[in-house]
């Protein structure tokens, strides 16, 4: 499915409270909380000029976010900026003073984080984040799982000290179960979906997620034409995408929005002109965007600069994954998890289709960024997929 924003929004600014959430201030805070961490290396920016030729355009690039923070996936830079920023606040309150970063491990700031509970619900990305930067700040984690989220991926979420509460249904009803609980109990919820009166603290999240943006500009010689970006209730694709347009203008990427189609929440969306809860369906195998309610933050955002939307088949995940790992003449190879390569599915499918290159303006000029948004964070699942571990991809292209 495909179809271009018709929304009376799509092309007005942002309003003021986005523009400040995702604007240069914010980002570069975002970066400078980032350097105050362990394991902060900048992930690399592959171009891919063989997979360029084949899509008939003229650049490929993929920022590989599948080693950010010893996480795996883009997430990091999310929920633990969050936590890390709602504890100097707090701290900030209690001392009466500005608490800068530099002090998060201080013996003041540590034992107010002491003190303080943070709650999420998660498919497994987000909840690893939220968890690792509890950790990081000496705060208690509860993390609210579904029944979809493998056992694998919960054991990487619980090693950084989470306390796991598995409930029965999806991502949705985990969400509303730990908002639920979480209220009854004074935790703090840090979620990177946002409902009515609930913005600021998803809003956080999506700050941490500029700094994608910020390193993959200073790599580019030029800015990108496209982007085409993966989302599940559409936080990661606001982020990057209204982003790039503060910073690029005018300039600014055409920015495609690529969902699963058992999972096409913000493609609902857009197609009714206002956020809607679809209907659940199959599961699908990228279980990192199974989400069926927009944030409405993000649909915010997106019904001003999300240029279309569209969907991508269970295949079409698949084949990234294995066209990634085994890839052509000089391109790099890259680990790529289910959810990763969506962004990268749906440029594969738009190439191929005329009308859909004809409504993008894809061509031989065109400058495409994807960003894989995680690796290998299910390794037995990805072994099982693409028939190598996550290990052996990467050492098949090294040289001899």
């Amino acid at each position: 499915m495909f179809l271009l924003n018709r929304h009376p929004d799509h092309r007005r600014p942002l309003t003021e409270e986005d523009a400040a959430t995702l604007g240069l201030a914010e980002a570069a805070e975002a970066e400078r909380f980032l350097a105050a961490r362990d394991n902060r290396a900048e992930t690399p920016l592959h171009a891919l000029p063989a997979l360029a030729g084949e899509l008939g355009i003229g650049a490929l690039h993929i920022k590989d976010e599948g080693k950010r923070l010893g996480l795996g996936s883009f997430k990091a830079l999310g929920g633990a900026y969050a936590v890390m920023h709602l504890v100097l606040e707090e701290a900030a309150r209690r001392l009466g003073r500005v608490v800068d970063v530099a002090e998060l491990h201080s013996h003041e700031v540590k034992a107010v984080a002491a003190g303080m509970t943070f709650a999420c619900a998660t498919d497994g990305n987000h909840g690893r984040s939220v968890a690792q930067g509890a950790g990081l700040v000496g705060a208690r984690s509860i993390i609210f799982v579904h029944s979809g989220v493998s056992d694998e991926r919960v054991a990487a979420i619980a090693r950084f000290g989470a306390e796991m509460v598995r409930i029965a249904g999806d991502y949705d009803q985990s969400v509303r179960e730990a908002a639920r609980v979480a209220d009854e109990r004074g935790w703090t919820v840090v979620s990177d979906t946002s409902w009515p009166g609930y913005e600021r603290i998803p809003g956080l999240v999506m700050q941490g997620y500029t700094v994608i943006v910020r390193e993959a500009l200073k790599r580019l010689a030029q800015p990108p034409t496209h982007v085409f970006l993966q989302a599940g209730v559409g936080g990661f694709a606001a982020a990057v995408a209204g982003h790039l347009a503060i910073v690029l203008g005018e300039d600014r990427p055409k920015a495609v929005v690529v969902e699963p189609a058992r999972a096409a929440c913000l493609y609902e969306t857009a197609k009714a002109g206002r956020p809607v809860a679809i209907e659940h369906s199959k599961p699908t195998v990228m279980a990192m965007l199974e989400c069926y309610e927009p944030s409405l933050v993000a649909w915010r955002v997106l019904s001003r600069i999300g240029d279309a939307f569209m969907t991508v088949d269970e295949e079409d995940a698949v084949a990234v994954m294995n066209r990634l790992a085994r890839p052509s003449g000089d391109d790099p190879a890259i680990v790529s998890g289910e959810s990763g390569g969506a962004g990268l599915a749906g440029l594969i499918r738009a190439a191929g289709d005329r009308k859909m290159r004809a409504a993008l303006g894809l061509d031989t000029a065109s400058r495409v960024l994807i960003v894989n948004s995680e690796g290998a964070t299910d390794p037995g699942r990805y072994a099982e997929l693409v028939g190598m571990a996550p290990d052996e991809v990467t050492r098949e292209k090294q040289p001899a």
